[in-house]
């Protein structure tokens, strides 16, 4: 059962916006997608290659809009949202395809509007329907989504989860710091300042650490304890979770009465406008995943993938709405699961990287009583950074993929400029996918070296035509069309 994230007052600012929202989508039809991602997922390169195939005409052939010829043009236009930043699409563009390096990640909420101007299929639409469709691109961090759950949750629950959540093996070592001071105090003791900031400070370095390459973890929250912002060193992110907690009402003035409070306002300040504001008005989504670095940090990473999954997607109020529904509680009809980065792969392997995402979306719907409505996965590459080739190996013709390496990238032992191109065997994931999470059956798990995850620069356009060029991909186009094509139709 979904933990209810409302409260009464939000529930009606909620249905305020959404009526205007209706009432301006009469004159002027609009989606708000939203996009996160997971743990350096590639969501600001989806957003951009979305946008730059869509305006300057890129191969989609799985958009049927497109591919019937229905769709006259697209171009960007002012956000309605003045209070919001703007997605800087062409900074990102010029980053891909002059520089070829990829876009730092956005680290605070944007937004951008797309706007389509299309013929629909149907005669009785073209009647009745104008045929534009404003798509307006809501860009947040994961770590923002994965904290909704909290709005469910009290101080001590919050407590109880992050304990059960660093005696995993992977998690004990880096949580020693955090859980050392806080098996020193007493709950009910007086609460010291420098005490409490000593033990928010070293929850966030072990937030940070669950986070790095090196464990790509994915259950992060609080969220802003990784992007503080303007809040850093406030109170409300001043905070941490506590061992021992006391029976009944924390004594006021104590640590557990301090933390509560702070607990409370982070939920008040940070997590519930962004609910209220931005997520509960949201019509489509998309969730971006890095599968395959969890793949490759093995079976704790994926089963902590898969369990934040289901924080994410008990968060939706999946399945289709009506009139009314989408006045008081505004459904998200559809989500897209999206496993990043298949162009790692070759393509023997890219619906091996969907089977097991959906593996681990199913396993997370069944976790929180879920139906799949609406939900969907897909292996894509916003960006194909590879090309596939074979070359002869004891005989056989091994397929590899080839590309340039970044900068510092180092393969094989040797250390790569950032110029020249390479060809690697990147390994094949295995058919069934539930061998991955069978943490007993290690002769069943991948081993090191059986998946080889190299980071490629941006591929090279050529002519000096660059950004009119469209960035090359993989299955972007059935993303769209899952995402918005029924509003074209």
């Amino acid at each position: 059962m979904a933990p209810s994230l409302t409260s009464l007052t939000d529930d009606m600012l909620i249905a305020a916006e959404n009526l205007a929202d209706l009432g301006k989508g009469i004159i002027n039809p609009s989606l708000r997608l939203g996009v996160t991602g997971l743990s350096r997922s590639g969501k600001t390169v989806f957003i951009t290659a979305l946008v730059h195939n869509l305006v300057h005409g890129g191969r989609l052939p799985l958009v049927r809009a497109l591919h019937q010829g229905r769709v006259s043009s697209v171009h960007l236009d002012p956000q309605p949202d003045d209070a919001v930043p703007r997605f800087q699409y062409e900074d990102h563009v010029r980053d891909m395809v002059e520089k070829r390096i990829w876009p730092d990640s956005t680290r605070s909420i944007s937004e951008l509007r797309l706007t389509v101007h299309y013929e629909s299929a149907s005669g009785w639409n073209r009647f009745f329907r104008p045929g534009t469709l404003n798509i307006d691109i809501v860009d947040y961090p994961g770590e923002w989504l994965l904290d909704l759950p909290l709005l469910g949750q009290d101080y001590s629950e919050f407590s109880k989860n992050a304990l059960a959540l660093s005696r995993s093996d992977i998690r004990g070592p880096l949580a020693r710091e955090w859980l050392g001071l806080a098996e020193r105090i007493d709950p009910a003791s007086p609460a010291d300042e420098l005490v409490v900031r000593d033990m928010a400070q070293a929850y966030a370095a072990y937030l940070r650490a669950c986070k790095s390459d090196e464990r790509s973890l994915s259950m992060l929250p609080p969220g802003r304890f990784l992007m503080p912002g303007d809040l850093e060193g406030s109170p409300a992110l001043t905070f941490a979770p506590l061992i021992m907690l006391t029976d009944g009402s924390a004594p006021k003035g104590s640590y557990q009465a301090m933390m509560e409070r702070r607990f409370e306002a982070y939920k008040a300040i940070v997590v519930r406008p962004f609910f209220r504001d931005h997520f509960a008005r949201l019509d489509r989504q998309i969730v971006l995943v890095d599968t395959l670095q969890a793949v490759n940090r093995g079976p704790e990473a994926l089963k902590d993938l898969e369990h934040a999954l289901g924080d994410v997607l008990s968060c939706f109020r999946a399945g289709k709405g009506n009139l009314l529904s989408s006045i008081l509680t505004r459904r998200i009809d559809k989500v897209l699961i999206a496993a990043t980065k298949a162009d790692h792969l070759h393509h023997e392997s890219h619906d091996r990287l969907e089977l097991l995402t959906r593996r681990l979306v199913s396993g997370a719907l069944t976790r929180i009583g879920m139906s799949g409505a609406g939900i969907e996965t897909v292996a894509l590459a916003s960006v194909r950074a590879t090309r596939e080739a074979t070359v002869k190996h004891g005989g056989e013709d091994l397929p590899v993929i080839s590309g340039t390496p970044i900068e510092g990238e180092i393969i094989d032992g040797e250390r790569f400029d950032g110029k020249r191109r390479t060809a690697v065997f990147p390994g094949d994931l295995p058919r069934d996918p539930e061998t991955l999470f069978d943490s007993a059956g290690h002769a069943s798990l991948l081993k090191p070296g059986d998946f080889t995850a190299v980071r490629f620069r941006p591929p090279e356009l050529g002519s000096s035509a660059g950004l009119e060029l469209t960035l090359p991909h993989i299955r972007l186009d059935r993303a769209i069309e899952f995402l918005i094509g029924d509003r074209l139709a």
